[in-house]
């Protein structure tokens, strides 16, 4: 019994790697401003005192890292790692092994 939701099309999957792709260079680039504002406020003074920008602190941005550095390694290191080509092996693999264990029990 094959599960439906498991089988994408490439349409759906391209669809989905580019939206992934977009809110990545979104959360980059709002980082990237973030740098900017935490530089200004720690090594020139500036004076950000309304409220979202005035928490900007290096806990807060070491956490905002961190977290970057880990969607853009599930991005682009896992789609590499495990992409197309790893599951169609792994598919195959396994579909080889169900057989075997068939064939073993005829």
């Amino acid at each position: 019994m094959e599960n439906m939701e498991s089988q994408k099309s490439p349409e759906e999957s391209v669809r989905e790697r580019v939206k992934k792709l977009s809110q990545f260079y979104t959360h980059l680039f709002i980082y990237v401003i973030g740098i900017i504002i935490y530089v200004l406020k720690t090594y020139f003074g500036v004076q950000f005192n309304f409220l979202p920008i005035k928490y900007i602190n290096g806990f807060v941005m070491c956490f905002w890292t961190f977290f970057l550095v880990v969607q853009g390694l599930k991005l682009f290191l896992a789609e590499r790692v495990f992409g197309t080509n790893w599951e169609q092996k792994q598919i195959r693999k396994m579909m080889n092994k169900q057989n075997e264990t068939k064939q073993k029990w005829e």
